[in-house]
């Protein structure tokens, strides 16, 4: 039994493994996945010395705890909690030393809603399709995180950041998200276009890693019929039955049949992992990617 593993002691309300993601597999029905707030995983990865392909550990609201069996600098950043070891509070958003044994606890997001944990030498269970990633959708990748399962870590690569704390952005007060309107803005009528560009919406508890979900004005639709089933990318924002918008995030499914509005530019959807059900979102229109 190797002892370079994590022990898994409290998994939270959903942890689990992720990477860079599986791009390129979407002509298979392969959702890309990976960590939902990308430059965030990275930073985590940074501050541990590992590469940023790395696999990490995200958390959902209320974090997880784990027992590494050797040594291990692990870095905790994303929505700000409290992180201790053995009971002692330690650092979040820098380097920190957990001896063999001991029990790292990553608390409850004091705000935002996913916390990154990076571990010198990275997680490193079974790649599937070139990716240590969780998919939810598809069932792609390790199983979420149990009590009392163990994951593999690899072997340190370089030494830890020397930083006191790295800076992030805070969590989203507001969540404004540039969209590129089309390819079907034309199913909507123009007032429809109009109030989705111009109307403030909320985030749904409803939200998940397969989409942000909104609540606010329903975009009533200038054509009747039914879509085929067509391609969907990463922010795409999708328009079901009930006329709210939903925004595609990384575990959505690579076709769909409801009328895409708009697509999100790509820079702006790490915010929304951090949106806590109830934010504004705004979606301003501007022109290209």
């Amino acid at each position: 039994m190797t002892d370079r593993a994590l022990a898994v002691v409290r998994a939270g309300a959903l942890t689990t493994v992720q990477d860079q993601g599986r791009p390129g597999h979407a002509h298979l029905g392969v959702p890309r996945s990976g960590a939902l707030d990308g430059p965030t995983a990275a930073l985590a990865n940074r501050l541990v010395g590992n590469r940023p392909e790395a696999a990490v550990l995200e958390t959902t609201l209320n974090g997880c705890a784990v027992r590494p069996r050797s040594t291990v600098t692990v870095a905790v950043v994303g929505a700000p909690c409290p992180v201790a070891v053995d009971g002692r509070p330690v650092a979040w958003g820098a380097p920190v030393r957990v001896p063999a044994g001991a029990l790292l606890d990553v608390g409850a997001a004091v705000s935002g809603v996913r916390s990154y944990l990076a571990v010198s030498g990275g997680i490193t269970v079974e790649p599937v399709l070139g990716s240590r990633s969780t998919d939810l959708l598809s069932g792609l990748g390790p199983p979420p995180l149990t009590d009392g399962s163990v994951l593999p870590l690899g072997t340190p690569r370089q030494a830890h950041a020397r930083v006191e704390l790295a800076p992030q952005p805070a969590p989203p007060a507001e969540l404004v998200l540039r969209v590129v309107l089309g390819p079907r803005d034309d199913w909507f009528t123009p007032e429809a276009v109009r109030a989705f560009t111009s109307h403030a919406y909320r985030v749904s508890s409803a939200s998940n890693r397969i989409g942000l979900r909104t609540e606010g004005p329903a975009l009533p639709r200038a054509l009747a019929g039914e879509l085929p089933s067509e391609g969907m990318v990463l922010g795409a924002v999708q328009v079901p039955p009930d006329g709210r918008p939903v925004v595609f995030l990384a575990d959505h499914p690579t076709t769909g049949g409801y009328p895409v509005i708009a697509v999100v530019r790509g820079a702006d959807l790490p915010a929304a992992a951090q949106a806590v059900p109830g934010t504004p979102v705004r979606f301003v229109a501007v022109r290209g990617r």
